[in-house]
């Protein structure tokens, strides 16, 4: 049984989701080389304040294709208002899926993001979640001197930043990598992904004297989005946990949820 889906969707039914939007856009979701949704009806839910997911209504699910099967199973409360489903296409199935039938996401259903084979928005695929329409990334260039330090050691500088500004985060400073005093570095094998900038990489920096490790506090993007490709092969120091001075001013660490 999918205890952590069950707790889930029981929380989401008690609590309600943070918020509900229809979306003009075209989704399509691919599950074992069948579209098993192509719609213009599906909802973003915030199932919390960050970014939204999509939901599809079920008939649309159940509909697209022969053969598709959508099953319900156990429900998730006492009052039969959400199910855990199980979808199976062909040989291929998951049962990362929740029906709801009652409350504000009736005639919706959840298929987990990373259960399904991919995601569409009009003809362009996504990745990780679907984006925020609320959320924006703007990259600016600047020729004001970033200087980065850990435990008063010069790790990185440059007078030729892109500052990044991402909706709800902090401002990400990114450097030329040849800004980087590479005997300090290791490379990570670190991997995190972003719908908005795309695949992350990492560095550990390594002090001199101490021998002191900061696991992965640089990140860089090879083949950043379309969007962010200003961003490209340019390294970004995690600045709620180091320090970082423009033109010899020592910022003020920003808090966030990553730190």
């Amino acid at each position: 049984m999918a205890t952590d889906l069950l707790k889930f969707a029981a929380n989401l039914i008690s609590s309600g989701p943070h918020k509900i939007e229809s979306t003009p856009r075209r989704v399509r979701t691919l599950f074992n080389k069948i579209y098993i949704a192509d719609t213009t009806s599906a909802k973003h839910v915030w199932e919390h304040p960050y970014f939204p997911q999509y939901y599809l209504p079920t008939d649309i699910v159940v509909g697209s294709s022969k053969d598709v099967r959508l099953a319900k199973g156990q429900p998730v409360d006492k009052d039969h208002s959400a199910f855990l489903g199980t979808l199976k296409v062909g040989e291929k199935k998951t049962d990362r899926v929740v029906v709801f039938e009652k409350g504000a996401l009736k005639g919706l259903v959840r298929l987990e993001f990373g259960a399904m084979d991919a995601w569409f928005e009009e003809d362009q695929e996504i990745y990780v979640h679907p984006k925020d329409p609320y959320k924006r990334i703007d990259i600016i260039p600047s020729t004001r001197t970033i200087t980065v330090k850990i435990e008063g050691v010069v790790i990185a500088e440059s007078s030729a930043p892109m500052f990044l500004q991402e909706t709800g985060l902090p401002m990400r400073y990114y450097l030329p990598k040849t800004s980087l005093k590479w005997e300090y570095v290791t490379p990570s094998d670190t991997v995190t992904k972003c719908p908005y900038k795309g695949d992350a990489n990492y560095y550990t920096i390594t002090l001199p004297n101490s021998g002191t490790q900061y696991k992965d506090i640089i990140w860089w993007y090879r083949y950043p989005t379309p969007e962010s490709i200003a961003i490209a092969g340019k390294i970004s120091p995690y600045n709620e946990k180091l320090d970082i001075y423009i033109d010899g001013e020592l910022q003020e660490r920003p808090k966030s949820k990553f730190g």
